[in-house]
């Protein structure tokens, strides 16, 4: 179970993002989405799903948004009614968009829930509930909710304290991290450096990967402020099929981040998200999905493998 892996600190941990559908649509018509939804999962192996809550974040950004905001359905009434709780969800809240009052019924009503609490996205936001206080009720309210934190490698690359903030939010309770979508290696690799020094057990970093097929989902991207190298755009951009070559660099990068986290000490996971709504998009995020999910059965066997064989040279 996925809370189980959580709380037990597992590596390997393989999570699914999915934004709801828009608050607008009707109820047949966001519950066939659910359906197209569920139906490419149908056969893959993952640990659950992550069910997304969008603020507006134009105030962290004052270049115009590659695409337009809309309003979706909350998060944990999407995973129950229209995912019929399928699979373990992380229900993702915005605290922000909620007052003490809404926040305190979610609390209540999903007490027994895995949750990652966002704050507000820009300094200048006027949120309706702060972080800080949100950390507060849920442990005054529902402490058996797995709480989980948001993590942003590139941040730490600017102002070198993000293995801090991991750890002051561990000390308020959260119990794993997942990540802003990874597209520079070395930023997400200097984090690991730093993180593991704290040596802090027992808390899985989850760093999301999403598939690049152009320049409007790139520029998407960099407005979202997912940081991508020079080396990485080019190996995307410059080959014959920017779409597949984005894949592969994400397959490379989980894999390295996989070993580099197990030999620091430090339990690597990955979610797998399509941050654009084209088919081919999402399609490809399926096939990363997989990949993704090959790479964690192939090194958990040598792994196995390997403490077998030493196993046995110490029996002898």
């Amino acid at each position: 179970m996925l809370k189980t892996k959580i709380k037990q600190g597992k590596s390997g941990i393989v999570l699914y993002g999915l934004t709801p559908p828009k608050i607008s649509l009707s109820h047949d018509e966001a519950k066939e989405i659910a359906l197209r939804q569920l139906s490419r999962l149908d056969g893959i192996k993952i640990d659950g799903l992550v069910i997304y809550d969008l603020q507006d974040e134009s105030n962290r950004n004052s270049s115009n948004r590659t695409f337009e905001f809309v309003r979706t359905i909350k998060p944990e009434i999407y995973a129950k009614d229209y995912l019929q709780n399928r699979y373990e969800a992380v229900i993702y809240k915005a605290v922000g968009n909620y007052n003490e009052t809404e926040f305190k019924e979610f609390l209540q009503t999903h007490s027994d829930a895995i949750s990652i609490f966002v704050g507000a996205s820009s300094a200048i936001d006027t949120p309706k509930l702060s972080l800080n206080d949100a950390y507060k009720m849920k442990k005054e309210i529902a402490n058996d909710l797995t709480l989980g934190g948001i993590c942003i490698p590139e941040r730490h690359t600017k102002k070198q304290d993000e293995d801090l903030r991991v750890a002051s939010k561990r000390v308020k309770g959260c119990e794993f991290f997942i990540t802003q979508a990874v597209y520079d290696i070395e930023t997400a690799k200097k984090f690991l450096d730093d993180f593991a020094a704290l040596g802090i057990k027992n808390t899985p970093i989850i760093f999301t990967f999403t598939p690049c097929g152009n320049e409007k989902t790139y520029e998407f991207m960099q407005w979202l402020g997912i940081s991508v190298s020079n080396l990485s755009k080019n190996r995307i951009f410059d080959s014959d099929d920017a779409l597949e070559s984005s894949v592969k660099l994400s397959l490379d990068m989980f894999e390295f981040l996989y070993k580099y986290g197990t030999a620091k000490g430090v339990s690597v996971g990955a979610n797998i998200e399509s941050i654009s709504t084209r088919k081919v998009e999402i399609d490809a995020s399926i096939r990363l999905l997989k990949g993704i999910i090959a790479i964690v059965e192939k090194n958990s066997l040598e792994n196995t493998k390997s403490k077998i064989q030493s196993a046995s040279r110490f029996d002898e």
